[in-house]
């Protein structure tokens, strides 16, 4: 087995990869949605209508410069969780170019769940693709998903089940809207990490905890009051950051209780923030990966279609 393509078009980027399963080298290209200025986020028929555009566009900048690619396999994700009730028609976009792709070059074409892919990225990001035959816990954190999972595999296929998480708001979701009230643009992520670099401050936030699962909401509501008040953006930026921190630590501290001794994993667009990263490292020792494998890719669907071939 040599080399993968790997497709994903979720909520608001584009993405393919290449992964050569023999060197274990692996490149990409990705690219957000236009999303109009103002606006938190799109309708699914536009998401569709721009995947289509981005994915030729994307694929003659993956194989430029590229020598003669022959394809092994692909690897797409189809759904945003593996489960019968989970559709996002998004996906069909990729779905769709996997599939013509593999009828044609006749080459296999394996489904992934958009979750299994971010574990994935994550894994091959920081050197840990060997947990793919033991038990961890993940933390997905993103504008959609901010969950806690006991993550079973088996070498290919992953068995997840969702132990903790946001009773209400998701974290990117918290970003983003109060990024909209800073007037930053969407996604927020990236400039709210640099509006909070400018700030002297660091609150000391109390996490609102139902058992191992946490409450968001609050952070909108405080950060629209700060505003108000005249407070300056970089601090209430950095007041965002420092309660989804809180949250985050707090379900981690609640889940070593039930599941002492588990590796952590720590993946998702958020998770990215280097300020986050920097205090769950020091106070956990939990893994997390490079920021490019750390957000929406192809990454993970890449390399889970090199180890799913090695069963064919």
């Amino acid at each position: 087995m040599g080399l993968f393509l790997g497709i994903d078009t979720s909520n608001y980027t584009t993405s393919m990869a290449l992964f050569d399963s023999k060197s274990g080298k692996l490149i990409q290209q990705k690219k957000l949605l236009p999303v109009e200025k103002g606006m938190l986020g799109l309708r699914q028929s536009e998401a569709l209508f721009q995947h289509v555009r981005q994915l030729p566009e994307l694929a003659a900048l993956l194989f430029n410069g590229q020598p003669s690619v022959k394809l092994d396999g692909i690897g797409v994700s189809t759904q945003p969780r593996r489960r019968e009730d989970s559709y996002m028609p998004c996906f069909l976009a990729g779905y769709s170019q996997a599939g013509t792709m593999g009828a044609a070059l006749k080459i296999p074409v394996f489904p992934f769940s958009h979750q299994e892919g971010h574990i994935a990225a994550a894994l091959y990001g920081s050197g840990h693709l060997d947990w793919l035959n033991g038990p961890f816990l993940a933390f997905h954190f993103s504008g959609g998903t901010s969950e806690a999972l006991l993550v079973s595999p088996d070498g290919v296929r992953m068995d997840i089940q969702k132990v903790a998480g946001s009773l209400d708001l998701k974290a990117g979701q918290a970003v983003d809207r109060v990024g909209q009230m800073l007037g930053l643009p969407f996604p927020a992520g990236p400039q709210m990490e640099l509006l909070a670099e400018q700030s002297s401050k660091k609150f000391s936030v109390k996490p609102v905890m139902k058992g191992c699962d946490c409450s968001l909401s609050g952070v909108e509501n405080r950060c629209r009051s700060m505003l108000e008040k005249g407070e300056q953006p970089a601090d209430i930026a950095r007041y965002c950051l420092d309660f989804l921190l809180s949250s985050l630590c707090g379900m981690t501290m609640a889940l070593l209780e039930q599941y002492p001794k588990y590796p952590l994993l720590y993946a998702g667009g958020v998770m990215s923030n280097r300020y986050i990263r920097q205090e769950m490292e020091s106070r956990f020792g939990g893994v997390f990966c490079p920021p490019v494998f750390s957000s929406d890719n192809a990454a993970g669907v890449a390399v889970l279609a090199a180890q799913a071939a090695r069963e064919v």
